[in-house]
Formats: C-alpha cells, structure tokens, sequence
C-alpha cells in the first residue's frame, strides 16, 4: 500500500530570478519572495494559493523598476500559522506591518481574492500606508456582503462553498485524496481557455501541494470562519462600521468576466465605496486567475496604473 505524499514549508521555496526572506512583522514570521529595486510593490494572494501564483509578474515588475515582494500570507505557504489571529483586522495589519519591517513608509498594494479584500482593508484602515492599490477578482467587503444578502440565486449560490467552510473539521475534507477538492475549485473557478494548458495544470498542481502542508488548510478556512462568527458581533458591526468609510486611495479594479467565484456582477458595485480615483475594467475571456489567465495584460494594467498616477 502506498503511503500519501507529505509536503513541508520548503516545497514552496520555489527556485527562480527573485530570492526567499523570512521577515518578522505583526508579531509572525512572514515568507516573502523578492526582487529589484525601487518603489515598493507588495503582492497578496487568494485562496487557495500561495506567493507562488504571481511568479509571472514578479519579475516584470522588478525589470520595470520596482522592488516587488510576494508575500504567503498568515496561515500560507512558509509564513507561520498560528492558531489564531485570521480576522481581518489582524490579517490589513500583517500587510501594513509588513511594509514597515521592509523599511518602506508606504507601498503600491496588488491583491487577489483574499488578498483583494485584505488590499481593500488595508487602503480603508491605513490609508497613508497604500500608495496605490489594484485588486483583482475580488468585491468590496461591503459589496460582498450585500450580494450574499440579495442575490441567492447569484453569489449566494457562487459561494456556497464558503458555507461549507463553516463546519468543524472540513479542512480535512479538502485536502482528502491529495487535496483533490482544491483542483476542482481552480477549474470551475477559472476561464476555460486556460484549463487547458501546461499552465493550469502545473498551477493547480502546487496549490494542491501547498494546501497539504501541515495546518495550511485549517488556517485557510479559518478566515473565511471569522466573518461568519462574527457577523452580527462586536467585532463584525465595527468591522462594517469601518468599512464604511470612503477608501480614498486611487483604486484599479480588475475582473474576469468569466469568474464563477465572485461574480463581475458583485464586484462591479465596488467603486461606490471609493472616493479617489477609480477604475473597472472587465477582462474578456478570464476567470477568476487574471494574473495566470492573462499575464502579460494583468502586468501591464499594474503598470499602467502606477505610472498614471
């Protein structure tokens, strides 16, 4: 009888052009993948990714002047997985705190999925600390909210896997039969031109990988549990009350017309919750993965709107 593949931190320090920190901040350790010099650009990733899902902008954005860190966030990857500490204000500031252990006052923010809503937060609660940020495949908190509330047939139906989130124990449920469930997640979420390359394959592959690392999967859920416990909470209502405040960071939004995980319906709503510059731009023939989907188009919009500004 063969014996499942046991994967550790180290099987996510993927060789390549940039190099591999580990840098204290907001009380945990915190894996970074870095390259260049220049002005900062802090890259955040999704569920049920890891740093690794923007190596196809990393070094780009590094030849075009800029010092780019992808971050595992806390809970990911090679960062530390404490036990706690998966709400969202804890999670802004391991961003914010991050860039302050990099030396910088303040930085551009790219953030997708999770990492979007985390980009979202960060801009609302620490604002001097976000020079400019791009959120892809991912709606305003509040938008999100909302169309849970609105639209059963929509989002709330799009989402139910994050109910199923909710219950004890379901991280052993996705990383059974070598994280199988993570695979199916990626392909239904993504656009179907892609599913079909080398890409996907190898991109699905190291997700499922990572996902099995020791405690990954439960930290993983365990942001997705904190919005739930907490909604009608203390913490959930001054969460909201937060959220409110206009976001006054020039803020690009990018998203798959074809994502099936947050619907361009839900997301399109976002720029009410903006006050500074803001722009939409709907991507023709992607799904919820631009930054793979569509590389070269996702790096130049990055570009685009730094330079712009």
């Amino acid at each position: 009888m063969m014996r499942p593949a046991t994967f550790d931190e180290t099987d996510v320090l993927i060789d390549g052009p940039w190099r591999h920190r580990f840098v204290d901040a907001n009380g945990s350790r915190f894996h970074i993948a870095e390259m260049g010099t220049g002005p900062l650009i802090l890259l955040l990733h999704g569920y049920p990714g890891f740093w690794w899902t923007w190596h196809k902008q990393i070094e780009a954005l590094a030849d075009a002047g800029y010092r780019v860190a992808a971050m595992d966030l806390r809970g990911y990857g090679a960062s530390d997985k404490p036990p706690r500490g998966y709400d969202a204000y804890t999670m802004a500031s391991d961003v914010t705190g991050l860039i302050r252990a990099l030396g910088e006052r303040d930085a551009v923010i790219v953030g997708h999925d999770l990492g979007g809503m985390l980009g979202w937060a960060a801009a609302s609660f620490h604002p001097q600390m976000v020079r400019r940020l791009i959120v892809m495949s991912a709606a305003h908190p509040l938008r999100l909210r909302t169309a849970l509330a609105v639209d059963p047939r929509g989002q709330l139906a799009a989402s139910k896997h994050i109910l199923r989130f909710q219950l004890p124990r379901y991280e052993h449920v996705v990383t059974k039969d070598g994280a199988r469930m993570i695979g199916q997640f990626i392909r239904r979420w993504s656009g179907p031109k892609w599913t079909g390359t080398a890409d996907f394959v190898e991109y699905s592959r190291r997700c499922r990988e990572a996902m099995q690392i020791p405690q990954v999967s439960f930290c993983a859920l365990e942001a997705y549990r904190w919005v739930f416990r907490t909604g009608i909470r203390v913490a959930g209502r001054r969460f909201v009350r937060l959220m409110q405040e206009p976001i006054r960071v020039p803020t690009l939004q990018l998203h798959g017309a074809y994502d099936t995980c947050v619907l361009p319906r839900t997301a399109q709503g976002s720029g009410r919750y903006v006050k500074a510059r803001y722009e939409w731009r709907l991507l023709e023939d992607v799904g919820h993965f631009p930054h793979l989907e569509a590389p070269e188009l996702v790096t130049g919009e990055i570009l685009r709107w730094i330079k712009e500004m």
